[in-house]
This record gives structure tokens, sequence and C-alpha cells, in this order.
């Protein structure tokens, strides 16, 4: 069973609305229906909640969820986002150092330093995109 479909029951069991458990896990009612319908996964902040709100074991509400497993995984293991980050980083400077090499050392700068300077704007993004999905 999805997680979706568990706390639908859970919530139900309990004799809650949407909007009664929303308010006793301090978010919206909304996120409450986006959960249940599976449009977006609770953190584990709220899942320890959910579990005490409805009574109901971590255990019942994630096993046999792999799409909420990976959710989990995803959002809290600090030391693959870390290595992520890191690599970002290496490959940043690895192209910026490549770059101003094909600047000072190559016959036909002007295509190899547009090329260079094309891949570090996609390494920079991409370090970007970790920095803010690490935030």
């Amino acid at each position: 069973m999805e997680i979706g479909k568990k706390l639908r029951a859970a919530r139900a069991k309990c004799n809650l609305t949407q909007e009664q458990a929303a308010d006793m896990l301090y978010v919206t009612r909304q996120t409450v229906s986006n959960w249940e319908n599976e449009k977006s996964y609770p953190d584990i902040v709220s899942i320890v909640r959910i579990s005490e709100l409805y009574n109901v074991s971590l255990d019942e509400l994630l096993k046999g969820d792999d799409e909420m497993m990976k959710h989990l995984e995803e959002t809290t293991n600090v030391v693959k986002s870390g290595k992520r980050l890191f690599a970002a980083i290496m490959l940043n400077i690895a192209v910026m150092v490549a770059m101003f090499a094909a600047a000072l050392f190559l016959p036909d700068r002007a295509y190899i330093t547009a090329c260079v300077f094309c891949l570090s704007l996609a390494s920079t993004a991409f370090l970007v995109y970790e920095i803010i999905k690490k935030i």
C-alpha cells in the first residue's frame, strides 16, 4: 500500500478531517491532501508527527512504499548530498583551470576559449543547482 492510502486510512480511523489533521501537524489542509494523493511526500519531522497523531508506528507508515523511502533517502542523506556538492565544486574548478589554460596556451584561442567558457557556464549552473538543493 502506498503512503497516501495509509495516511488517509489512519486519519479516517482517528475520525479527523484533513483540516483538523493539518492544524495538529502545523501544515495546511492542502499539504495533507497532497500527501494523501501522493502529489508530495511528508518530510521526516512530519512523518514522526503523523505517527504520533494517528497512533501508528513508523514501520506501518513507511514499510512497503519504495517511493517514500527513496524520497526520505534523498532528503536526509547528508553524506551523499555532501559528496555531490564536493564533486560539483571540483568539476567547476577543473573547468575554470581548463578555460584559463586554453586562453593562455592554445593557438586558436577564440574557438577553444568559447567552448571551454560554455562548459564552465554549465558546470557553474550545476554547482548553483546543487547548492540551492542543499539549502
